[in-house]
């Protein structure tokens, strides 16, 4: 089992109505109007295509610097040569453009992409995964996080703090869905046990980018797991309490269930990550996700 994700069209995790090119191990400039056919963009379809596009633009630039060389000589030759005919100051042709003023057809851009406060659907009150086929509800007190957490879509709690480990902001809850390519015949009952501990160690470990917000992970046991009914199909769910270096802890949960739209070769997991005490969320909050997840297609 491997959480990598084929080159493709995905939503813009920032700007869902917008579609970015993942070239399988980062996310491109490359950017289009949602819905359109599946095209590979022009250049390489991975990163390789950035390369490209440098080595396109410098062409330009040098074809453009020689363009203008050419036109300053030939101005510069004509005038000398008026001269010396005893062609003095006079009315001359009308101005033209220069090379540098000539329209030409624009290199096409690519808009940066702008946080959204609303998914595709225009609903507020949900966190749309398309790239799976599915949403989850924003309880109160819960937002879409303006940075994905591993650039998936992401729901946070309202409310941060200073982290008690690296310096930095922590949440006290987080809800995050994942596509996970799997093997035939893998069940949701061991994709949800094979990620649990992956889910535990980017929430209270180590995150993504090396740091440890809690001081690391010290223990964990596991306090739940079962069957689950999730967007009309079956899924299972396991459940850990996680005892960190620093801070009160948390609880942790991967929820696996096969995705919607009924493809092959891949899982839907739904990560949630609850600070304990009596500032964490409350426990039924993860349920009542559950209860809310609903297919998109």
């Amino acid at each position: 089992m491997s959480m990598t994700t084929p080159p493709g069209w995905y939503p813009d995790p920032a700007a869902p109505h917008v579609e970015r090119w993942w070239d399988g191990a980062a996310w491109t400039e490359h950017t289009r109007a949602a819905g359109l056919p599946g095209t590979v963009p022009v250049g390489a379809p991975h990163s390789a295509a950035r390369s490209g596009e440098a080595s396109g633009r410098a062409k330009v630039v040098a074809l453009g610097a020689a363009g203008v060389v050419l036109v300053t000589a030939i101005v510069t030759g004509a005038f000398v040569l008026g001269g010396e005919h005893g062609a003095g100051p006079g009315p001359g042709p009308e101005p033209t453009a220069t090379a540098s003023e000539t329209p030409t057809d624009p290199e096409p851009t690519t808009p940066e992409p702008t946080p959204t406060t609303a998914g595709p659907t225009g609903d507020p009150n949900r966190l749309v995964d398309q790239l799976n086929g599915v949403s989850l509800p924003l309880l109160d007190g819960w937002k879409r996080a303006e940075r994905p957490v591993d650039r998936v879509p992401t729901a946070v709690t309202d409310d941060d703090y200073d982290c008690p480990g690296t310096s930095g902001f922590c949440r006290h809850g987080r809800v995050g869905t994942y596509s996970v390519t799997v093997d035939d015949g893998s069940s949701a009952r061991s994709v949800a046990e094979q990620d649990i501990a992956e889910a535990a160690e980017r929430a209270y470990d180590r995150d993504a980018a090396g740091r440890r917000p809690y001081n690391g992970m010290k223990d964990h046991r596991e306090v739940d797991a079962g069957r689950v009914r999730v967007a009309g199909g079956e899924g299972y769910f396991v459940r850990w309490r996680v005892t960190t270096a620093s801070g009160p802890g948390g609880y942790v949960q991967s929820l696996a269930f096969p995705p919607p739209s009924g493809g092959a070769g891949s899982m839907v997991v739904v990560r949630f990550a609850f600070d304990a005490g009596p500032a964490g969320p409350p426990l039924s909050a993860i349920d009542e996700i559950t209860d809310g997840i609903r297919a998109t297609r």
